[in-house]
């Protein structure tokens, strides 16, 4: 899993992001990219086009949704089932999918954004007791990043 977390673990609102951390799109870009990203419909909507270089497996209820090069399943086990067997893949949102795939996830790559926000979609609790912090790089605000953010990897404990 793949995502960005205010403190509040905010993830967005009306279908946006609430922050614009251009160090955090590049590393997104860098760990995805040649790779299955699995997502909502709603998060692949926000964005303006599909994004380069992924495979795109989209999960959505409505029936009729299809796009041209994306693969569309109606449920996380079959957007899995989707991917090679070998294959690294990302979940990369929304706050459903993230509910439902930190279940089995093995590794969360998390831009912790310190700051609190008001938002309708939050990320879920990472349990200490299920999830091990094996690293973090701290990266104060500039003048292209409005908040601190630090990187975080979790790693499911055995």
């Amino acid at each position: 899993m793949i995502a960005a977390v205010a403190e509040n673990n905010a993830l967005g609102k009306n279908n946006d992001l609430l922050w614009h951390l251009p160090n955090d799109f590049k590393r997104f870009k860098e760990v995805t990219s040649g790779h299955y990203i699995i997502m909502g419909r709603k998060t692949f909507e926000s964005f303006p086009k599909p994004l380069p270089n992924r495979t795109h497996v989209i999960i959505t209820r409505q029936k009729d949704f299809q796009y041209e090069g994306c693969i569309v399943v109606d449920t996380l086990e079959k957007a899995v089932a989707a991917c090679p067997e070998n294959e690294n893949l990302f979940i990369i949102g929304g706050g459903e999918i993230y509910s439902q795939s930190i279940l089995f996830a093995d590794q969360l790559d998390i831009t912790r954004v310190h700051h609190s926000f008001d938002a309708d979609v939050y990320f879920p609790e990472i349990d200490p007791e299920i999830w091990k912090l094996t690293s973090e790089t701290f990266n104060p605000k500039d003048e292209k990043h409005l908040f601190d953010y630090t990187f975080q990897t979790f790693v499911r404990r055995k």
